[in-house]
């Protein structure tokens, strides 16, 4: 599904990114039949991106916040160095459980240290710093999630948030939608931030990256 560039551009740059193993079509075969939020999947272009910054930055610790059906973790643990390590947050049993079991089969899974529980509870229970947090997870608590794990960032990391751009609505400011809002919210708090810099990206729903300054 393309949220923000026009399908038949997403299809185009979906054709000139290079393919992912095969499993990644079961995992979303059967994240469609089983769940009834299938667009959250990351999918081919944000996967392989998730995957190039952390192969790119050499990042061994991850920390993420919305595991669903396992595209995201799994990608990024593929782009992982040997001794790198994923810790991934959801509450969501049943999801989680076919995130591991397609861990498994990619032969990623002794790298991903799956969290079930209340994330903000997970996030105070961990040392840092983690070189990478992604936030993918209930749009409510964005902010919270991000002031949760902003101190236990290292000083050379980044935060990547995702649906940030929110299918475009964030930037309608008659939208009064209770996600919509939350989302603009968050992207306003961090743009006021000045510990961080940021920078948003028009990839698929909209991410943004944050370091610290």
């Amino acid at each position: 599904m393309s949220f923000i560039v026009k399908e038949d551009v997403e299809r185009y740059a979906e054709e000139h990114t290079t393919p992912v193993p095969e499993l990644f079509t079961r995992l979303a075969a059967e994240t469609r039949e089983k769940s009834d939020s299938p667009q959250m999947m990351v999918g081919l272009l944000e996967g392989r991106f998730l995957e190039f910054l952390v192969r790119q930055t050499g990042a061994l610790r991850v920390l993420e916040l919305g595991t669903f059906t396992g595209w995201s973790s799994i990608s990024m643990a593929m782009g992982l160095e040997d001794g790198g390590r994923i810790t991934t947050c959801d509450v969501d049993e049943a999801t989680t459980e076919i995130a591991r079991r397609y861990a498994e089969e990619a032969g990623v899974a002794d790298r991903i240290d799956y969290r079930l529980g209340p994330a903000l509870e997970t996030i105070a229970s961990l040392d840092g710093p983690f070189d990478l947090i992604f936030i993918d997870a209930d749009k409510e608590n964005y902010v919270n999630y991000y002031e949760a794990v902003l101190p236990k960032l290292a000083d050379d990391g980044f935060i990547v948030a995702d649906n940030v751009l929110w299918s475009g609505r964030v930037a309608d400011r008659s939208d009064q939608d209770g996600n919509t809002v939350h989302i603009r919210r968050f992207n306003d708090h961090v743009m006021a931030d000045d510990r961080v810099a940021c920078v948003m990206l028009s990839v698929r729903d909209g991410m943004t990256l944050i370091r610290k300054k």
